[in-house]
């Protein structure tokens, strides 16, 4: 489980998030909303260890992350990034990168590592692309080869920045199903989105963050009731009740 506790970071010296504190409990999708240059991808690279904080600490199972080696880190929480380079190799081994922190000197994949990598293409539904090229396959292709890569890291934690940005409805629906079932696997799900309906859809826990602060933790629920959407995006949120569940539109 992750725990964040009074989180303080930003860059060269100036905070761009202050006192953050939250959650990630197995079994749960955790989303983060907030407008741009809120802080949201900074409180993620944060609390992965990709930056220091300037104050406060991430526990990782009650173990400080400031305690834990990059390999260490990488065994418990996976990152799929808002943007990256589109190397030019075949999806199997851009997969195949997920396994680095279980490689001892020399690092050579072992059968089991090959296994893993196979197991989170067959497992994405992305088998048949495993001998394509990246620089072959379409945005939404790609990115189902990146979550397979976090996948085949096998951590307990999954976060993710903006995955289902430049996506079309059919590769954002499959990325928040697929989150769904990593979270019925008693994994932690962590995503930044700025889609609010397909958040408040998905989510089991929402935290909204506004000028570097969380401003409201809660179930999709508590957010909807206390209003606070409207406010920070001075958008108004709807609902109407369908078979499954409440379905929410800008009004």
């Amino acid at each position: 489980m992750i725990e964040v506790r009074n989180l303080t970071a930003g860059y060269r010296g100036k905070n761009v998030i202050w006192d953050a504190s939250l959650t990630f409990e197995p079994g749960n999708i955790t989303i983060l909303l907030g407008p741009n240059g809120c802080g949201k991808s900074t409180l993620l690279r944060t609390i992965l260890g990709l930056q220091r904080p300037s104050g406060g600490q991430t526990l990782v199972d009650g173990v400080s992350l400031e305690k834990m080696t990059p390999r260490q880190t990488a065994q418990k929480m996976a990152y799929l990034p808002q943007s990256r380079g589109i190397p030019n190799i075949s999806a199997y081994h851009m997969v195949l990168h997920g396994r680095f922190p279980y490689l001892k000197y020399p690092r050579r994949y072992r059968q089991e590592d090959h296994e893993a990598a196979m197991r989170a293409l067959r497992w994405i539904g992305a088998e048949e692309l495993a001998d394509c090229f990246l620089p072959e396959l379409s945005g939404g292709q790609r990115q189902k080869i990146y979550l397979a890569m976090a996948l085949a890291q096998e951590t307990q934690t999954i976060l993710m920045d903006e995955p289902t940005t430049y996506l079309d409805v059919q590769y954002q629906m499959e990325v928040m199903r697929i989150s769904r079932e990593l979270a019925n696997q008693e994994k932690s799900v962590v995503i930044v989105l700025h889609d609010l309906c397909l958040a408040m859809r998905t989510a089991d826990r929402i935290a909204v963050l506004d000028a570097g602060q969380i401003c409201r933790r809660g179930t999709p629920e508590d957010v909807y009731g206390s209003g606070i959407l409207d406010r920070v995006f001075g958008v108004k949120i709807q609902r109407v009740w369908v078979e499954g569940g409440w379905q929410y539109y800008y009004a």
